[in-house]
């Protein structure tokens, strides 16, 4: 007698098909839980509302100048952005560009030293006076914020004292290719600045010096626990901001022909600025560089359209103050409210 049963079995039925979304809404969806997002599609935003402002905006001269103008600042905001994830702030960086430009323009002009040979001291120079920074703070314990205002004087100072307040004329030509040059359409500096945020953009997110640095800028105190040389590191990193503002400076120089006194007295509130704006936390554990640098952007670009609009050049100080304010004002909102949240 066949066991057979008189009906075949049912076939499995078959998972359910997820329903589809469109690629705008993963796209959005993706910008949301992106860390980055946020400064994305604020940056995006700007951009449009500046093109349908402006026909001369999205033209390949403004662009050009746009770039060439961020690459000074985003050098800088590089460096402002890791001291602010350590929990530190340099308001002496700016001047330590000044400084740095003053004192290739010397060398080069007034010593008759070889031009490239003028910049790699004046990088050294930079990154120096960042230590010297660091040092202080760490050895001394001072407060980041207060001794960098007395450093700021110090090198602003020198600065004037070198120069006696007049500009250095007669910067050879030999370097104006690092400021005025173009590399397949790109400003030399922006290739310079693309090449160093592409560098410590890879050092933060991948390698433990990176997994460090967050560390101590969450809590200090853990991390040294952990065997994590935090007096080191902080001091490494004042060294690369300084090194930063230097190249700045000498950039800053080879773009003008000229090493002017008054290079680098601009380059304080905006690299902080920048860094809030794109997500670094006043607080120190959070944040990153390629978010500084798109903050960066965003005030580069409302900086040009105020330009465009034949607004007066002073306001860009007011708008970059403002900014300052609203973006501070906004990240400890947010972490109230996050704090709120969480208990």
């Amino acid at each position: 007698m066949s066991l057979e049963p008189a009906f075949p079995a049912p076939a499995p039925a078959a998972p359910p098909t997820p329903p589809k979304t469109s690629s705008l809404r993963a796209m959005m969806s993706r910008l949301a839980t992106n860390p980055l997002g946020g400064v994305v599609v604020a940056m995006l935003l700007i951009f449009g509302i500046s093109c349908a402002l402006s026909p001369h905006f999205l033209t390949t001269f403004n662009m050009v100048i746009i770039a060439r103008a961020l690459a000074f600042v985003g050098l800088v905001t590089i460096g402002q952005s890791i001291l602010m994830i350590l929990g530190e702030l340099d308001l002496s960086v700016g001047a330590i560009g000044g400084l740095s430009g003053v004192a290739g323009g010397i060398l080069m002009v007034q010593m008759g030293l070889n031009p490239w040979l003028s910049l790699v001291i004046c990088l050294m120079l930079g990154a120096a006076c960042g230590l010297v920074n660091g040092l202080l703070i760490t050895q001394l314990r001072l407060h980041s914020l207060v001794l960098t205002i007395g450093m700021a004087g110090v090198y602003g100072g020198a600065n004037l004292v070198m120069t006696k307040g007049v500009a250095i004329t007669g910067v050879p030509h030999d370097i104006s290719f690092l400021g005025r040059g173009l590399v397949f359409g790109f400003p030399v500096p922006f290739v310079v600045l693309a090449v160093c945020l592409a560098v410590v953009a890879f050092v933060m997110m991948r390698t433990p010096v990176g997994r460090y640095i967050y560390a101590i800028g969450s809590n200090a105190q853990a991390a040294r626990m952990l065997g994590i040389r935090v007096n080191a590191i902080r001091m490494g990193a004042f060294a690369l901001a300084g090194f930063l503002s230097a190249l700045a400076g000498i950039l800053m120089v080879a773009r003008l022909g000229t090493a002017q006194p008054s290079i680098g007295d601009t380059w304080v509130l905006s690299p902080i600025a920048a860094a809030v704006i794109g997500g670094v936390a006043t607080t120190g554990g959070l944040g990153s560089p390629v978010g500084a640098v798109l903050g960066a952007v965003i005030i580069g670009i409302i900086e040009d359209i105020i330009v465009l609009f034949g607004i007066s050049p002073y306001w860009q100080s007011v708008v970059s103050g403002g900014i300052v304010v609203l973006a501070i004002s906004f990240d400890a909102l947010a972490r109230r409210y996050l704090n709120r949240d969480a208990a």
